[in-house]
């Protein structure tokens, strides 16, 4: 590496990259070998090619698990691989079907993306092939949606190469000709379409990034080598790039539109469905009349997370839906990439039943999905959750008591605190945690916010602590709704209508930090909330003896004790929660969730104060 350019991949050299990421595939597939002297994968069972037709592909490095990935039974008999997105050498091209045909092949298909570099290099090696008698054919695969009037050069070859793979390879293992094969493919092509969408651009081993892209910006219409596309615009919502995906993918007024019939959408309605189709209260079947029948793969570029990947899924098996069309398959994962390119395609292939018979036929391509023989469409996909009994923030029938004043002028000086010190704690988070313990609080401080504008406070205060801990499992997530909830549920019981003295909250703190206790496994002393919440209690606990109006001095001390212990854990060692994981000289700030606590309870000594 330059030291232009600090090196920020995980590999051995630039030089050796491809070589040992090959090695790699081969080494840890026991289907596939390397042909000595070449970047070439086979299948490591030539002799089953014997007078079927064979299949070879490739292109350059990084696009992984393209092409190597898809050699094997039911797809490639091999694929060869150039440089980091450079084209393979023609001598390697030809080494690959001269090592086909003489495994007994009776004719090998090129399947070869639409890039000049390709082209010329596969095309060569197979003008030579037939020199030395090998019957060749080459498909060209162009399905790039992204221009509306393509230059001279065509349309480029992206991840619905994989789907040619894949139709090709089916037909090859049960006996297909090579001109049937090629007449299948060739049809099918005519209903392919991609279009890729990026966040960021890729960088080749040991160079510069492939193009600017200010953060916050999109680039759409992007090629696989960093190509540029066709319109940059601001990242918005998953929803509406899909929406804009598709819609210029079917642009009829383009030179390079799928041409996508579209039917009517239609829903079964169950119980109370609001036709929100795709969301978590929607329990509807979704029936797509007359249109077309697709299979899509939603490919990563490189860089997104499985949690936006399955994002974009759902976008786009409803905006299909929606027009019309049956999502009779999906595809989701890399299939073919662009290094670390964060961004992702959309391919989507129209077919019919055969097209769909070839597709779910059997492969032992490593790369290749273990998918559903079963329509997308059409089917439920919410099961009916069990009956759990109404939720206690559900309860309408509470009653006010005399405490309910006092209850709700706390609660709402508790939630307008936490959410003013959101930013504070997500500071303290981020130095030994997600950064997220502000947000997360200020979430639960939210949902009691907006339970308290439509409810009355119960009399009962144990009632009280069984909707806020119903509010928290539910709104806060992560440990932090747990511990809260179970804090909240195991004090629930100790105060009553009849019994709310001093004494009672004493022994329902006690209780609900017991329970945080046992279930989360941490004690005071290990850098957790408890090292707050622990001393405080045990102050609180001094309430069942106190001299009448001696309350608020208890009270006082244990705000101040829980401050104390709050900033005393920033000289602790972490031995639980996620702060554990990380080296204690990394960790100098006090812990969040202790100092969470703390905010919790001056807020309470605060609210109480005034009333008083």
């Amino acid at each position: 590496m330059s030291q232009m350019e600090p090196q920020r991949k995980l590999i051995n050299s630039v030089d050796s990259c491809v070589d040992e990421a090959l090695c790699g595939l081969v080494r840890s597939s026991r289907g596939l070998s390397l042909l000595q002297g070449h970047r070439v994968v086979l299948r490591s069972d030539l002799d089953n090619l014997r007078g079927k037709v064979a299949l070879l592909s490739g292109g350059g490095s990084g696009h992984e698990p393209a092409h190597g990935g898809y050699v094997g039974a039911g797809m490639l008999s091999a694929a060869v691989a150039g440089g980091v997105f450079a084209s393979p050498p023609p001598a390697s091209i030809l080494a690959a079907i001269l090592s086909l045909h003489r495994a007994g092949a009776s004719a090998v298909l090129l399947i070869v993306k639409n890039y000049t570099g390709d082209r010329l290099n596969f095309g060569l090696a197979a003008e030579q092939a037939r020199n030395r008698g090998v019957a060749v054919d080459m498909v060209i695969v162009a399905e790039d949606c992204a221009f509306e009037r393509p230059s001279k050069a065509g349309r480029r070859g992206l991840c619905g190469t994989v789907f040619v793979h894949k139709l090709a390879g089916a037909m090859a293992e049960d006996g297909s000709s090579l001109d049937q094969i090629v007449a299948k493919v060739t049809a099918v092509l005519k209903g392919i379409g991609t279009l890729g969408v990026s966040l960021s651009p890729c960088s080749v081993p040991g160079c510069l990034p492939s193009f600017d892209l200010p953060a916050g910006d999109m680039e759409l219409g992007l090629g696989i080598h960093g190509e540029p596309g066709i319109k940059r615009s601001k990242v918005t919502t998953a929803d509406e790039v899909v929406k804009t995906m598709i819609g210029h993918m079917t642009n009829p007024d383009s030179q390079s539109c799928l041409p996508l019939k579209s039917g009517d959408h239609t829903h079964t309605r169950y119980n109370d469905c609001d036709f929100k189709c795709g969301y978590l209260n929607c329990v509807c079947v979704c029936v797509c009349l007359a249109g077309d029948s697709v299979v899509v793969c939603v490919n990563n570029l490189g860089a997104l997370s499985c949690l936006e990947m399955a994002v974009v899924s759902r976008a786009a098996i409803i905006c299909l839906e929606n027009r019309g069309v049956t999502v009779a398959r999906v595809m989701c994962g890399s299939f073919m990439t662009s290094l670390e390119m964060a961004g992702m395609s959309l391919t989507v292939m129209i077919a019919d039943d055969q097209t769909l018979t070839l597709f779910d036929a059997k492969t032992s391509a490593p790369a290749w999905p273990n998918l559903s023989g079963a329509c997308v469409s059409g089917g439920r996909h919410v099961a009916a959750a069990p009956a759990t009994g109404a939720r206690p923030q559900d309860d309408d029938t509470h009653s006010e008591g005399p405490l309910s004043r006092v209850m709700r002028d706390v609660l709402e000086r508790i939630c307008s605190t936490l959410l003013e010190k959101q930013e504070e704690l997500n500071s303290l988070d981020r130095a030994a945690g997600d950064g997220d313990c502000g947000n997360t609080h200020a979430q639960g401080a939210r949902a009691i916010q907006e339970w308290l504008q439509g409810h009355v406070i119960p009399g009962c205060p144990g009632k009280l602590l069984s909707v806020l801990a119903g509010l928290v499992q539910e709104k806060m997530g992560g440990s932090s709704g747990a511990l809260y909830s179970l804090f909240l549920t195991a004090a629930a019981g100790h105060v009553t209508e009849g019994r709310s003295n001093a004494a009672a909250w004493a022994a329902a703190m006690h209780a609900g930090t017991q329970a945080m206790r046992r279930y989360g496994g941490a004690d005071p002393g290990d850098r957790t909330m408890l090292d707050a919440l622990c001393p405080a209690v045990e102050e609180l606990l001094k309430l069942t003896t106190a001299p009448p109006g001696g309350e608020m001095v208890i009270l006082q001390a244990a705000v101040q004790k829980a401050a104390s212990g709050a900033e005393a854990t920033r000289d602790l060692t972490a031995r639980a929660g996620r702060a554990s994981y990380i080296a204690a000289e990394r960790v100098t700030l006090p812990d969040p969730g202790a100092v969470a606590v703390a905010t919790i309870l001056r807020a309470v000594l605060d609210s109480l104060e005034v009333q008083k």
